[in-house]
């Protein structure tokens, strides 16, 4: 005897009544959210080079840098510090004395004139031994915004940006590598901008772009346009600029295999809803084989994959035949995305579109996502398998 995929509405109201009325939400998977608002424009015109390496008549101490200070007429007042919390140095015969802030030339001169209180003409010379490490604030399409130091060394001065975009977590699905905008503040408060392509580098092996930041600098990745096709997404989550895994859920009968997180759901003979983690760039024909369902239970015929879409702020549900993807079926087997669910049993995908189908009010971000996915898993568990 066949057994019914629809459910008492009864079992949904909680769910229906919180969410609105019905209305449709099957689409393609396939579209990219519009444009992020990006930074203000910088008051200069003009992209700008930056330095590569260190500029000794422009750069500015500060705390953490380490100098050599060489007085050569007089040299038991030679000596090396690093420039402490307070800006400071400590000289011989003068005590503390404030560089921060200060070229080297400058330093120079305001240690020539401390010295010559004890000494007649002093020439002094200072050069940098150490750069502190640079504050980089990196934001738009980055897994972890925010602030960031790295050390600045020969990694630093040839891949800047490349190196604190994996430091953030690396690029997110919609980021557009060939649009890294880096934006310096000047002493005499004008903001300069230049963009950097990481993209290129990534399709012809040409070496990334020599870049140096300077502490206060903001990369800004911006995000991919909306209707822009031919950008191979793919190949940067493949990389290793990109987030280095995804985790995606499957919602499936009880007895499904892989995966972790495993929680039961619907009761007795219900579904299990895990958590599997795949490697960035992985495809739905890698999270079959790492699910590993059983082939007796499943009806791999119609799977259900369900995704997040932040343009239209609702989920999307298609529904793909796993085993021409197991196959080897190239045309259906999609490149998969973080917080993709896959759904592998058709009463229980019968059942979660229903709830999908529900939904008026947009979700605000793709944790509301997630969050309702749990919520909707508890309620439309309960399925012993699919139908024959």
């Amino acid at each position: 005897m066949k057994k019914s995929a629809l459910i008492p509405l009864s079992s949904l109201a909680w769910t229906a009544m919180a969410w609105g009325i019905a209305q449709p939400v099957l689409a393609q998977a396939n579209s990219i959210p519009p444009p992020a608002p990006t930074l203000a424009a910088p008051r200069t015109g003009g992209p700008f080079q930056l330095d590569i390496g260190v500029r000794q008549d422009r750069y500015r101490l500060g705390p953490g840098d380490g100098v050599n200070v060489s007085v050569p007429r007089f040299p038991d007042l030679n000596f090396s510090s690093s420039v402490d919390p307070d800006g400071n140095v400590t000289a011989p015969l003068v005590g503390p004395v404030t560089i921060s802030g200060l070229t080297l030339q400058e330093a120079a001169q305001r240690l020539e004139t401390a010295l010559n209180r004890y000494v007649i003409d002093p020439e002094v010379t200072v050069s940098l031994t150490t750069q502190r490490p640079v504050g980089v604030n990196i934001v738009g399409e980055v897994k972890k915004p925010g602030l960031y130091q790295a050390q600045v060394g020969n990694d630093t001065v040839n891949r800047g940006p490349a190196l604190l975009i994996t430091q953030a977590g690396g690029a997110t699905t919609y980021a557009d590598l060939r649009d890294v905008r880096i934006r310096r503040t000047l002493a005499n408060g004008e903001v300069i901008e230049r963009q950097v392509d990481l993209f290129t580098p990534l399709t012809t092996g040409s070496p990334l772009p020599n870049v140096r930041l300077e502490d206060g600098d903001t990369i800004l990745v911006s995000r991919l346009s909306a209707d822009d096709r031919t950008y191979n997404q793919q190949l940067v989550a493949r990389s290793n600029l990109a987030t280095p895994t995804i985790s995606i859920r499957v919602l499936n009968y009880a007895g499904g295999r892989g995966g972790s997180g495993r929680r039961s759901i619907g009761g007795d003979g219900g579904g299990n809803l895990t958590s599997v983690q795949l490697p960035n760039g992985s495809t739905f024909a890698d999270a079959i084989a790492q699910i590993n369902p059983s082939l007796d239970n499943a009806r791999l015929s119609r799977v259900g994959l369900i995704r997040f879409d932040p343009q239209q702020g609702k989920p999307i549900a298609t529904v793909l035949d796993a085993r021409e993807v197991l196959k080897g079926d190239p045309g259906i087997n999609v490149p998969l995305q973080d917080s993709d669910v896959v759904v592998i049993n058709r009463n229980l995908l019968a059942r979660i579109t229903y709830v999908l189908n529900t939904i008026t009010r947009p979700f605000r971000d793709v944790l509301d996502f997630t969050s309702f996915i749990d919520d909707a898993a508890d309620v439309v568990g309960g399925g012993n398998g699919d139908d024959d």
